[in-house]
């Protein structure tokens, strides 16, 4: 649009105000989701469908905020990439504003009846609305698994053009920025995130005004801000959603920190798997500098702040605070002894403030609003809300947004719509690798950082796991022990060989190998690895086997049970047992001839029979027969 540099607060508001009226002037403007899960799903080639479309029946159409509100209001017609709105189970996603119909499970081939019907003639599409128990819901804001959230930092995510810097300043972007440089001193803006309450969102809970206060007062010549983006944990892509919908948001935040603790330089460290993340924060980067947004001088302000992003290679021990910043320096990804801490010893050995993506993108908000309204969402001593990644064998799988405090069930009924086809909850998984296991009976556990601990549990980045009852808790335990295993940066003895023996006595519980005393040599070894492994990755890495022996002990029980070995759920291929039911079979040999290992014999129109000891449980022949004679236990 504008593009030049600005250096006054007064320019920025009436670039601002510009930007406001560019926007109002669209009379209507189609947003094509382009989260990574819906570019999966082919929304580029929606996206491309429309202007196409649109081109050919003459109809003007924008896709960026031009400087001319007359061209804006003469075009009407607007078509955008937004952020991910979180519903990714029903997607790829459309949303049309003003109107804020949400089309799901979109293809190429609908577009045209979508411009001609809704884009033409105003008219909502009944059949792409999304429907549930019968009922067409036309809002987005109406579908119950957006009624219940409280979206704050995920508030503009499938809402506003995610490339266009403009738009972000249209909804208010960087009021806060200029309230923090012109407004209030240093002191004053920690002390407000300081009475907000706002605890870091990666996973530890730690008070961010206390982090900040603590930078602000070290004596440095160089102090760092540290975005943590890289988000290692399985299912979780939180922060990614906020980096690929809402990217200046996050940066909003990291200036402001720059502001409070006087640091001139920041730095995203984000993993190099997420790179449509990537290329919407270059962007971002790439615009707030052309704004005057980063670099000297900041708006007139006296105040120097530039951001460089650095790509991790994915290594999950990178998400560890100085593990991160070694690498960072250029040095490999390995965590350190500490003290010193990050915000006396951090990032080039100088004061360094260390938070991660969505705790950040809290911060504009806590200085536009004040630490009061903050701390009236969720409990006392877990205010604001928290984002949380549904994944696994849930209806509603996506991202979504809960105020602290929220119960699980809600979370995973009313949110999440309950268990896939009709199956019955069995676990959650939250926290990731670090995490525990919550059950049935902590249904009316409220999420927050206090009382999860209570119960040996932490709420991690934020990822949720939902299981159903086919689900084997030992070979969960096992996933995640691998996972744990392969990320090990293998710097302290005892995550580096405990995990791998670990893994080694879960791996032959599921392949039917496991001894009964194997149970209890788990939890010695946890126990010795939570108590001498050198980082917080190390000591958490026991937490899933922990977790499911605490609450699944039976299952770990009937795998190992001499004579008898089985796995109750019926997961572990080698613990199945295929028999053949002499009254249903009717010897036609069709399994005996699709045996890879030649296990079943017999005569033709005779009952077939198994060996045992051939058998390999591939489940061939209880695929094949035709009789439904096979019987798998």
């Amino acid at each position: 649009m504008l593009a030049t540099k600005l250096s006054s607060r007064e320019a920025l508001q009436e670039v601002r105000g510009k930007a406001k009226e560019l926007l109002s002037a669209q009379k209507r403007r189609i947003y094509v989701c382009a989260g990574t899960a819906c570019v999966a799903g082919g929304a580029l080639d929606i996206y491309a469908e429309f202007k196409r479309l649109l081109k050919e029946a003459d109809i003007p159409c924008l896709v960026k905020l031009e400087e001319d509100i007359e061209e804006s209001a003469r075009c009407g017609v607007a078509l955008k990439k937004s952020g991910c709105p979180g519903f990714c189970q029903k997607g790829p996603l459309v949303r049309i504003d003003p109107e804020g119909w949400l089309y799901t499970k979109v293809r190429p081939e609908d577009c045209a009846e979508i411009v001609e019907r809704s884009i033409k003639g105003g008219e909502v599409l009944e059949r792409l609305l999304y429907h549930e128990e019968g009922k067409a819901y036309d809002r987005a804001e109406e579908i119950p698994f957006f009624q219940k959230q409280t979206r704050l930092v995920l508030e503009h995510c499938g809402r506003v053009a995610a490339d266009s810097i403009e738009e972000y300043l249209a909804v208010g972007g960087y009021e806060s920025l200029e309230k923090a440089l012109f407004d209030m001193t240093p002191e004053e803006i920690t002390k407000e995130i300081s009475d907000s309450n706002l605890r870091g969102r990666g996973g530890g809970g730690f008070p961010t005004g206390r982090k900040w206060t603590q930078v602000r007062g070290y004596e440095s010549d160089v102090k760092y801000i540290v975005c943590n983006g890289d988000e290692g944990d399985p299912g979780a892509f939180m922060d990614e959603g906020i980096m690929e919908g809402d990217p200046h948001r996050m940066l909003e935040g990291m200036m402001i920190a720059s502001v409070a603790c006087g640091a001139s330089q920041g730095y995203i460290y984000v993993r190099a798997e997420y790179p449509l993340a990537v290329e919407r924060l270059n962007l971002a980067i790439r615009d707030a500098r052309k704004y005057g947004l980063l670099g000297k001088n900041i708006l007139g302000s006296g105040h120097d702040f530039d951001i460089r992003i650095n790509r991790g290679a994915g290594a999950f021990v990178c998400g560890e605070g100085s593990a991160l910043t070694a690498s960072i320096e250029g040095k490999r990804g390995m965590p350190r002894v500490k003290p010193p801490r990050t915000v006396e010893h951090g990032l080039f050995g100088k004061p360094t403030v260390l938070n991660n993506v969505e705790t950040f993108a809290n911060v504009p908000l806590i200085i536009e609003k004040g630490a009061q309204w903050y701390r009236s969402i969720g409990p006392e001593n877990s205010p604001g809300t928290k984002a949380f990644a549904l994944a696994g064998n849930i209806s509603n799988t996506g991202l979504i947004e809960v105020p602290m405090g929220t119960k699980l069930r809600e979370v995973i009924y009313d949110i999440g719509g309950g268990i896939r086809e009709g199956h019955n909850f069995k676990a959650v998984q939250i926290g990731g690798p670090s995490g525990a296991c919550l059950t049935e009976k902590d249904m009316e556990m409220p999420l927050d950082f206090d009382s999860l601990k209570k119960i040996g549990a932490m709420m991690g980045s934020g990822g949720l796991v939902v299981m159903d009852d086919k689900t084997c808790m030992v070979e969960v335990a096992r996933f995640f022990m691998n996972f744990t295993k392969n990320e090990s940066c293998g710097k302290c003895i005892p995550c580096r060989e405990g995990t791998k023996r670990m893994l080694e006595i879960l791996t032959r519980m599921t392949n039917g190998e496991g001894r009964p005393e194997d149970i209890d040599l788990l939890l010695e070894l946890s126990d010795t690895i939570s108590h001498t492994a050198l980082c917080g990755l190390g000591k958490s890495a026991p937490n899933p086997v922990v977790s499911t022996i605490k609450n699944f002990r039976e299952e770990y029980e009937a795998h190992t049970q001499p004579g008898d070995k089985h796995c109750p759920a019926g997961a572990c291929a080698k613990l199945k047992h295929y028999h053949i039911d002499p009254e249903k079979c009717r010897g036609c040999s069709k399994c005996a001839h699709n045996c890879p290992v030649n296990a079943i014999s017999g005569k033709v129109k005779s009952p077939f029979t198994i060996d045992q000891e051939k058998c390999i449980k591939c489940g061939t022949c209880f695929n094949v027969c035709p009789f439904h004679a096979i019987e798998e236990g």
